[in-house]
C-alpha cells in the first residue's frame, strides 16, 4: 500500500460530547513515533494534544529513552508528560505483565475528563493478541483480542492503527526520517509475544502471506459476536440480580440455559470491579455454590474476591478481615469515621450527636432493644432475621452509648433510643465499605 494511504481513520466522537483533548501513550519505539507524527499533523487542529511517557526504569538506557521522547515531542510542539514508575516483582504477573499494569495505571492517573488515551497497537500486535488468547483456550470475548474504541478511566481509548501493519508504519517512518527506539527485550523469546513475533508468525507467513491480516479479521469478528452476547448478558443479568448489585438470586440464575450461566456469572464479576474468574472457576461456582445446599455458607475465593452462596442468593466481593476484636474509638459524627480495613461510618441530616457514641467491633453476646419492643434481643438473631449475612456481620461495627447500651449495628440494625434520636432530627446514619 502507498505510503499516501496512511492516514488515520476519523476520531471517534464520544457518546457523551466532544472530547476535550488528546493523550498519547509515547513508549519512543516504531509504532508511537509514527503514530506521534501523524496526530501531530491530522488530528483537528482545535484538539490538544500532548504525550505521556512511562520511565520503567528496567533497562540502564531507560534515561536516554525519555531524553529521545522529549526531543521528537519538542520538535513538533507536543506538551511531554514523563510518569515515572516502580514495578512490582511480586504480583505473579511476571515482569512483562507487571510493567504493563503499571504503565496503564500511569495512563488512566494522567487521563482527563473527557480525553482521548491513544495507543499505537497495530494489526500485527492484534493478530500476535488473538493468537495468545487462543493458545489460553480464550472464547470471543479474548479473541475479539484489542478493541478501537471504549470508555476509559475519565476518558476513552482509541486505537486507530490496528487496520495496519507494522511493515506500512515502517515505511511512513523511514520515508519520513523518523527515529525511533529499538528496546532490546524486544529480541527476547523467551516471552510469549516475542516467540510468537519472531518464530511463529513468519513461519506462518511463508505459507499463507496474509496470515497476520486473517488474524487480525477473525479478531474482529469476534469482537462483533461478543459484543452481540454481551446485550444479551446484561438482560439475562438484570433478570437475576438481587437487591443490591453484589447479589445474585441462585434459584433464577439456575433456570438459565449453562452456557447463558457461565457468561452471565462473568459478567457480573466484571461490572463488580472483581478480577475476572479463572479458567476452571465457573465450573467450581456450579458444582460447589449453585447446587449447595441453602445452609451450606459454601464459597470459591481468587485473587483477593470471594463468591459466597448464602441462603438463596449468591453474593461476590473482594475479601475482607473482620475488625480486630479490640478496635474501640469514640465518635461525635461531625465527620465521617473510617473504619479499619476499608469503609466508614457518616451521620447525615445532623450536626453531631448529643454527647459522642463509642464506637467497635463485635464480640459476642450483645443485645439490643428494637424500636416498638420493651425488651432486649441478641444482636446475633436480630442479624439473622434481617438477612446480614455472617462474612458481613464480622465487619459491622456497633455504636452504644457510655453505659455500654448497643445503639446500633452499622446502618443494618437500629436500636430504639438512637431511631427516635434520628427520627425526630430526620437525619440517618451510613455505613459503607471501602
Amino acid at each position: 500500500m502507498a505510503d499516501a494511504a496512511l492516514t488515520l481513520p476519523a476520531l471517534p466522537s464520544p457518546p457523551t460530547g466532544g472530547a476535550s483533548g488528546v493523550l498519547l501513550g509515547l513508549s519512543g519505539g516504531l509504532d508511537s513515533m509514527v503514530l506521534l507524527h501523524l496526530l501531530a499533523a491530522q488530528r483537528p487542529p482545535a484538539l490538544p494534544l500532548r504525550a505521556i511517557h512511562v520511565h520503567h526504569g528496567l533497562d540502564p538506557a531507560a534515561d536516554d529513552w525519555t531524553a529521545r521522547c522529549q526531543a521528537a515531542c519538542d520538535a513538533l510542539a507536543v506538551p511531554l508528560v514523563v510518569a515515572r514508575v516502580e514495578v512490582p516483582r511480586d504480583k505473579g504477573l511476571g515482569l512483562e505483565g507487571a510493567a504493563r499494569a503499571a504503565r496503564h495505571a500511569a495512563f488512566a492517573a494522567e487521563l482527563r475528563a473527557g480525553e482521548i488515551l491513544t495507543l499505537a497497537h497495530h494489526q500485527d500486535d492484534q493478530a500476535e493478541t488473538f493468537l495468545l488468547r487462543a493458545l489460553r483456550g480464550s472464547g470471543p470475548d479474548g479473541l475479539g483480542a484489542m478493541q478501537a474504541w471504549r470508555a476509559h478511566a475519565a476518558g476513552w481509548l482509541w486505537r486507530p492503527l490496528l487496520s495496519m501493519s507494522r511493515q506500512q508504519l515502517l515505511d511512513h517512518a523511514q520515508r519520513h526520517g523518523l527515529g525511533w527506539i529499538e528496546d532490546p527485550s524486544n529480541d527476547d523469546t523467551t516471552l510469549d509475544r516475542n516467540f510468537l513475533r519472531r518464530e511463529v508468525l513468519p513461519l506462518l507467513a511463508r505459507r499463507w502471506p496474509q496470515a497476520r491480516a486473517r488474524f487480525a479479521r477473525s479478531a474482529a469478528l469476534c469482537a462483533e459476536a461478543s459484543a452481540l452476547l454481551h446485550a444479551e448478558d446484561a438482560q439475562a443479568l438484570a433478570s437475576v440480580l438481587g437487591p443490591c448489585p453484589d447479589r445474585l438470586d441462585a434459584g433464577a440464575l439456575k433456570a438459565l440455559p449453562r452456557e447463558r450461566r457461565a457468561r452471565v456469572l462473568r459478567h457480573w464479576i466484571e461490572t463488580l470491579g472483581l478480577p475476572p474468574l479463572p479458567g476452571k472457576g465457573v465450573e467450581q461456582v456450579e458444582a460447589d455454590l449453585l447446587h449447595a445446599a441453602v445452609d451450606a455458607e459454601a464459597c470459591f475465593s481468587w485473587s483477593g474476591a470471594r463468591l459466597r452462596r448464602w441462603r438463596r442468593w449468591l453474593h461476590a466481593g473482594p475479601v475482607r478481615a473482620p475488625l480486630p476484636e479490640a478496635w474501640a474509638t469514640d465518635w461525635d459524627g461531625t465527620r465521617p469515621l473510617p473504619v479499619p480495613g476499608g469503609g466508614w461510618l457518616r451521620l447525615e441530616g445532623a450536626a453531631s450527636f448529643d454527647v459522642p457514641l463509642r464506637v467497635r467491633a463485635r464480640r459476642g453476646g450483645e443485645r439490643i432493644r428494637l424500636p416498638g419492643r420493651s425488651h432486649h434481643h441478641a444482636l446475633k438473631h436480630v442479624l439473622q432475621d434481617c438477612g446480614v449475612p455472617p462474612w458481613e456481620r464480622e465487619r459491622l461495627p456497633l455504636l452504644e452509648a457510655a453505659d455500654g447500651e448497643v445503639l446500633a449495628a452499622g446502618d443494618r440494625v437500629l436500636g430504639a433510643a438512637l431511631e427516635a434520636w434520628l427520627r425526630e432530627r430526620g437525619a440517618r446514619i451510613e455505613w459503607r465499605e471501602g
